[in-house]
């Protein structure tokens, strides 16, 4: 119960504390300790009627036992006044709706490397712990940790300030936003470690940033593509695991279990976002996540529409990722063959070495190719290089089922 607790509360335990505390350490220590508070406390007491308000209290509490030891700072003393006078105001502690929003235009102050700012509202908001935070921008653990101490430092001394900033300055902060709400999503809809292939706390929490976000900016078209692709994406999220846990693919999932509420909302969405603007990168992943989702069968899906959309996108943003997209629509459009040579040149880059997902779609078009020897060496590969239980379970079904060819 508590490990559920953290990965659905933490996030916004932190976000309301550093707006109390003004100091990312302190609240990401204070809410570590309320947490190990629970775990003695709750299997013999019980578990909160409100958890999540329970842990924001306590790890008030225990920011002010800390302030307390350290109160001969001046700047300790005017902090630990603040939360003492909010003693008896724990409704107001827990019901700022948008505390997480204030954290993420802190976190992307243009001040920030762009690196940084996604990577340190992954930390604090996410609650995604460095190795994974490491894992999604494919870097050395060693790396993210001295670049999220840096981005800690460098709002400490240049004082930012924690909030939604005024009309005009949202643009410049756009881009970093959007950017760690996709991230977010991303680790909730494919777990980079743990037992579960879907983080579904994350997936829910980017979605509802995506919504606030676009409240917030109802012109910008990003905003609105953004929010339209977490939807599509999301309504497929039940497809994904089997009734045992396992990953089911794409063209083999039961689409009766497809959102179509969910679906018709990000359909909609895409509609007002194309109106506005040249298309950016979220609108065209949109486009393509909407072709997937209104095809009624894996057969009826519009894979020569998606290779064109994915070219378009490389052009806009391009990014090995994408690129590895790309190869896999070409792969569907004009067969298994012309796809791998464009991951074959991918390879050869070395961008990509470490992603798995390079190996293992790699390793599905040499075993449609029939050279078995070299998809199972990609397949190895592949599972060398993923920890999530749940992907390495097919990967090793798949490499079992090539090695018996």
């Amino acid at each position: 119960m508590v490990e559920r607790v953290f990965r659905e509360e933490s996030g916004q335990a932190v976000a309301t504390l550093i707006r109390v505390l003004g100091d990312f350490d302190l609240a990401e220590e204070a809410v570590q300790e309320a947490f190990l508070v629970a775990i003695q406390h709750w299997p013999r007491a019980g578990v909160p009627e409100r958890p999540g308000a329970w842990i924001i209290t306590t790890a008030r509490n225990k920011a002010i036992d800390r302030l307390r030891r350290e109160r001969g700072l001046a700047e300790r003393r005017a902090t630990l006044a603040l939360l003492e006078a909010a003693r008896g105001q724990d409704t107001e502690m827990h019901t700022i709706a948008d505390d997480r929003l204030r954290l993420i235009f802190t976190c992307c102050h243009p001040a920030l490397s762009p690196e940084a700012r996604v990577a340190l509202t992954l930390r604090t908001l996410g609650g995604l712990s460095t190795p994974e935070i490491a894992h999604a921008f494919m870097v050395p653990e060693a790396t993210m940790a001295q670049r999220l101490v840096r981005a800690k430092r460098k709002i400490h001394d240049a004082a930012i300030p924690y909030r939604v900033p005024p009309d005009h300055l949202l643009p410049e902060r756009l881009g970093s936003v959007l950017a760690v709400i996709y991230l977010i999503f991303n680790e909730g809809y494919a777990a980079s470690a743990g037992d579960a292939l879907v983080r579904q706390e994350l997936c829910a929490e980017a979605v509802r940033l995506g919504r606030v976000l676009a409240e917030l900016m109802p012109d910008e078209g990003e905003a609105l593509g953004l929010l339209a692709l977490l939807l599509l994406h999301d309504a497929r999220r039940q497809g994904r695991v089997g009734p045992g846990g396992e990953l089911v693919l794409l063209e083999e999932q039961d689409r009766g279990r497809w959102d179509l509420a969910k679906i018709g909302e990000g359909v909609d969405l895409l509609d007002r976002a194309i109106r506005r603007s040249p298309p950016g990168p979220y609108r065209l992943q949109a486009c393509i996540a909407a072709l997937h989702a209104v095809a009624p069968t894996p057969a009826a899906t519009d894979w020569r529409r998606i290779a064109i959309l994915y070219g378009q996108l490389l052009a806009v943003a391009g990014s090995p990722v994408i690129a590895l997209n790309h190869a896999v629509a070409v792969a569907m459009v004009e067969g298994p063959a012309a796809g791998l040579d464009l991951m074959d040149n991918l390879a050869a880059a070395g961008d990509l070495d470490g992603y798995h997902l390079l190996h293992a779609a790699r390793a599905d078009l040499l075993r449609r190719l029939g050279r078995t020897p070299e998809a199972a060496a990609a397949y190895r590969r592949a599972l060398e290089l993923t920890a999530n239980p749940v992907e390495r379970a097919f990967l090793t079904r798949r490499l079992s089922e090539v090695a018996l060819r």
